[in-house]
C-alpha cells in the first residue's frame, strides 16, 4: 500500500470513527451505552478498591506474623548462646 492509499484509508477510518462517536453522543441509545459503561467502570473500580484493601490487610498481617517468628527465632538463638 503506497502513501496515498494509506492517507485515504486513514481519512475514511477517521471519518467513520468520528461519525460513530457523534452518534453515541447525540442519540438516546448512545447516551444509554455511555451511562452503562460509566456504571460498569465504577463498579469495577469499587471492586478493585475493595480487593486491594483486603490484600493490604492480609499483607500487613503476614508481615506481623513474620516479625513475630523472627523475634522468636532471635530469642531462641540468644538462649542457645547463653
Amino acid at each position: 500500500m503506497n502513501n496515498n492509499q494509506k492517507f485515504w484509508s486513514g481519512l475514511i477510518i477517521g471519518a467513520a470513527a468520528g461519525a460513530a462517536i457523534a452518534l453515541l453522543l447525540n442519540t438516546e441509545k448512545g447516551k444509554e451505552v455511555i451511562a452503562d459503561a460509566k456504571d460498569t467502570a465504577e463498579k469495577l473500580g469499587n471492586d478493585l478498591k475493595s480487593k486491594l484493601e483486603k490484600l493490604d490487610t492480609e499483607l500487613k498481617s503476614l508481615v506481623e506474623k513474620g516479625k513475630e517468628i523472627a523475634e522468636e527465632l532471635e530469642n531462641k538463638v540468644a538462649e542457645t548462646i547463653v
